[in-house]
């Protein structure tokens, strides 16, 4: 996978508007609250977190243009969007039936689980993949494996189980990796903001009108948080 190309394609996440943050207690029991010596995990437990770091720097790895996407605090990120609004799929139709030409239309798939749950039932089919073909957990497998995994997933080559959409999950983690990277610092990712001084965005800043004619040009702006200054 180009990090290049991969993280200049999702610049346009920078700018998408993140979910709210209400925290939500344990939902059935599935991801229960998991506290951790760097912090408190408000749904990820240790397994599925270390899975997922091992995908999302798969994804996004660190180089000499910046940090990995768990470097950059992605999973910081996510775990707080799954605890809130976003996880839940409050925003979200999520009521059946499911139809097969609104599928078409969409040119996606529809979704009646929330994202917490895609993730749980991801993260657990994906680690029985890796246990049943290469008899280790997914974090432990070599990278070029778990490159060939994802790609899999990504490709539709490899099915997870009846139960999983995937290339859908596999998008779900893609999605997340990069808006992690991305968004404002304030939520818990893009660290140091990291991305937006990859990509040379400025951040936040109130009004860009003085340089809207200065395209193309090197601005030399000091980077800037929603409430954070670089």
């Amino acid at each position: 996978m180009k990090r290049r190309e991969l993280l200049f394609r999702a610049v346009a996440v920078v700018t998408a508007v993140v979910a709210n943050r209400t925290t939500h207690g344990e939902e059935e029991g599935l991801l229960p609250k998991t506290t951790r010596r760097d912090g408190v995990r408000k749904v990820l437990t240790q397994g599925q977190e270390e899975i997922l770091k091992a995908v999302f720097d798969r994804l996004i790895p660190g180089d000499e243009l910046g940090p990995s996407a768990s470097g950059a605090g992605c999973l910081d990120f996510l775990d707080d969007q799954l605890a809130g609004g976003y996880g839940e799929g409050s925003t979200i139709y999520r009521d059946g039936p499911v139809q097969p030409h609104e599928e078409q239309m969409l040119q996606k798939a529809q979704f009646i689980s929330t994202p917490r749950e895609r993730y749980y039932f991801g993260l657990k089919a994906l680690e029985a993949y890796s246990l049943k073909t290469d008899g280790a957990s997914f974090a432990d497998l070599q990278s070029d494996r778990q490159d060939e995994i994802l790609r899999g997933m990504e490709t539709g080559k490899i099915e997870l189980g009846e139960d999983v959409n995937t290339k859908g999950f596999f998008e779900l983690m893609l999605t997340n990796a990069r808006e992690g990277y991305f968004a404002d610092p304030c939520y818990g990712g893009n660290k140091d903001m990291a991305g937006w001084k990859m990509i040379g965005f400025p951040g936040a800043r109130y009004d860009y009108r003085a340089y809207t004619e200065r395209t193309g040009q090197e601005l030399n702006l000091v980077n800037v948080s929603l409430i954070l200054k670089g």
